[in-house]
């Protein structure tokens, strides 16, 4: 589980992938009444709530180091691993992360093990690849992206042993804070701007040869007016569905919780030696 793309990728992400407030507002929802909460392949620690117990972990010590002053304590580890015991936390978030796990199957596993709840941000290739940015500059986003981890096999896994899942549209405000992909689908300039590419692995991860030409048409485009004449309907609108999924995952019905509460309980009172060998209290120290 080397060669994390994010120590390379991660540079300036805190920048260009801030928060939605939005996004976090539906996270906030799915979470529900958990109070422990460990939130897997972490990054910059964006989405994290402030009013709950939250445990960070997350591989790449670029990402780490850009977490600001205050953030949940974070465990440098991976999503295939996680060194805590079963049913730790209330619920375990993994947002829009799972794609680039190394083995996506075991970490989506790993989140059950140690949570009641799970909470996946993913996508919806079909609806993603009909995108303009994808459909008519760069359809080898799809291409690359084919067999990535995403909706589909989110749910395969989650569903597994009668887990109850339920999956909404996240849709993506015309000023989304959060330079995913398709945050600036009614801000087309922004895809210029090398810096705020950098911050999108889908971008990052394509030959880049692929990419200049392919920004290149869009600013010709933009300068001529062909861009507008062709995606005018989408000045007037205030959101837009680009495929965006959250997934919701939670026991069985009447499944027995009370071993849950009793780790939880027992994981509270223990002492953890593997967790705090990796435990880092001030990241970016």
């Amino acid at each position: 589980m080397n060669g994390n793309p994010y120590e390379t990728i991660g540079l300036g992400y805190s920048h260009h992938r801030r928060p939605d407030l939005r996004i976090a507002g539906q996270i906030e929802q799915a979470l529900g009444s958990a109070t422990t909460v460990i939130n897997v392949g972490a990054g910059t620690g964006s989405y994290e709530p402030r009013d709950r117990q939250v445990t960070a972990v997350e591989p790449a010590t670029v990402m780490i180091r850009q977490r600001p002053p205050g953030s949940a304590p974070v465990i440098q580890g991976y999503a295939e691993s996680l060194p805590f015991p079963d049913k730790s936390f209330d619920a375990a978030m993994a947002i829009l992360t799972v794609h680039h796990w190394t083995d996506p199957a075991a970490g989506l596993a790993e989140l059950r093990r140690v949570s009641g709840r799970q909470i996946v941000l993913t996508w919806n290739p079909a609806v993603t690849a009909r995108f303009w940015l994808v459909e008519e500059y760069l359809p080898q986003i799809s291409e690359a992206e084919a067999g990535l981890a995403s909706l589909d096999l989110v749910q395969t896994w989650l569903r597994r042993d009668g887990a109850r899942v339920s999956v909404v549209s996240v849709p993506v405000a015309a000023d989304c804070t959060d330079g995913f992909l398709g945050a600036y689908w009614r801000r087309p300039h922004r895809y210029l701007d090398p810096r705020a590419r950098a911050a999108v692995s889908a971008l990052v991860n394509l030959d880049q040869h692929l990419v200049e030409r392919a920004m290149r048409r869009l600013e010709i485009d933009l300068t001529t007016g062909r861009w507008h004449e062709r995606h005018h309907d989408l000045l007037d609108n205030d959101t837009l569905d680009l495929g965006y999924r959250l997934v919701t995952a939670d026991p069985p019905a009447g499944a027995d919780q009370s071993d849950v509460i009793a780790v939880r309980e027992a994981t509270a009172q223990a002492d953890m030696p593997d967790r705090a060998a990796h435990h880092i209290d001030r990241p970016g120290a």
